[in-house]
């Protein structure tokens, strides 16, 4: 079955689509594409992220983005059967308590457009079953890297960037767990947009981060972040690790009169340092780490990533999700792919114990044609 994933993340910098050929055995690439955002439909999800847009003005968005999305889902010649939207995330509230999610974009304007049945809103069922709606990625990670006789690790380093632990050293049985490590890009992201007034969205390659130096001081002050220690499962975003946490380390930075390299040297240090502690803390390590997501395309970011992980082992293997013929970016769009798949054939698309729901889900809402 030819299923199209959809997907726009933390970064907030555009959409990747893929197209999965999928069955019982397996899901295989068959396309993937991006499609940018306009500046002006970026700057208002950063505003209805950041809680700076009115329920008028979000109500809106929902439905621009909607067409946003099936404007450009007709990027492949080939006819997708099923599509499984993500929306874009502008809340994510995961206390144990009261734990909130809200994804928009909405899905008629692409069931109406490709004529197929689509599937979004996967975050609520989890959320509703004692969950805390992520991360949802984990069944895609496990049905494609998981490995017998293995123990594997897929970092995808997005906005946040999370982790899946695949433990098939005692197959069949697998030791499963995945969580948010915390921040990945997005706050590389940030620095990039007020350093340029927002003439660059992002560190390309890693050029400003090579020519800076990591204030240390800072670095072993912010990774004191009690979200760091918090014990899976855990999941976080913008809230946390977004502006209520730039605004105040930009001014820190500007107070020790870091140079803008500097500053972004820091950020991507801390990104790499934060996701390398969460290992340590949390997780058996692996034999092989493989990194996806745009943060794995920073080569300084990726560098650093690497460095602080070998530390930790210096028998791990570290790999991208490109050696194992899956770009860097169709790996989240095909997990979304696939949790459409799955609810389609009346099947959970949810691991209870990464997300702490209770029991296993049917994750999605259904929008037909």
């Amino acid at each position: 079955m030819l299923v199209m994933g959809i997907m726009s993340g933390t970064s907030m910098d555009g959409v990747d689509y893929a197209v999965c050929r999928i069955s019982q055995k397996g899901c295989k690439l068959a396309h993937l594409w991006k499609a940018r955002f306009p500046a002006r439909l970026r700057q208002r999800l950063i505003a209805a992220a950041s809680n700076r847009a009115s329920s008028y003005e979000v109500a809106q968005l929902h439905h621009d983005l909607g067409r946003f999305y099936a404007q450009h889902g007709t990027g492949s010649k080939l006819k997708a059967q099923l599509a499984g939207l993500h929306g874009q995330t502008i809340y994510h509230n995961a206390s144990r308590r009261e734990p909130a999610t809200f994804q928009i974009g909405e899905p008629a304007y692409l069931a109406e457009k490709l004529g197929i049945t689509v599937v979004s809103n996967f975050r609520a069922a989890d959320i509703a079953a004692g969950g805390q709606g992520a991360p949802l990625t984990t069944m895609f990670h496990v049905a494609t890297f998981g490995r017998r006789g293995r123990h594997v690790c897929v970092n995808n380093i997005g906005g946040i960037s999370n982790v899946t632990s695949i433990d098939l050293t005692r197959a069949p049985e697998a030791d499963i767990e995945a969580f948010d490590t915390g921040p990945g890009n997005v706050l590389i992201d940030l620095a990039m947009r007020e350093l340029t007034q927002a003439k660059l969205e992002m560190d390309r390659n890693g050029l400003w981060a090579a020519k800076g130096r990591a204030n240390e001081a800072l670095l072993a002050n912010w990774l004191q972040h009690p979200f760091f220690r918090r014990q899976p499962p855990k999941s976080t975003g913008r809230e946390l690790f977004g502006e209520p946490f730039f605004t105040p380390a930009m001014a820190q930075m500007k107070r020790r009169r870091l140079s803008k390299y500097d500053i972004v040297a820091t950020l991507t240090e801390f990104a790499a340092r934060s996701i390398a502690l969460n290992y340590r803390l949390h997780l058996s390590i692996p034999q092989q780490i493989i990194l996806t997501g745009g943060g794995a395309a920073n080569p300084v970011l990726a560098g650093a990533i690497k460095r602080d992980l070998l530390k930790l082992v210096p028998t791990i293997r570290v790999t991208t999700s490109a050696d194992h013929a899956w770009p860097l970016q169709a790996v989240e769009p095909a997990a979304f792919a696939l949790l459409a798949y799955l609810r389609a054939n009346n099947q959970p698309g949810n691991i209870p114990s990464t997300t702490g729901a209770l029991e296993p889900a049917m994750l999605g809402q259904v929008s037909l044609p």
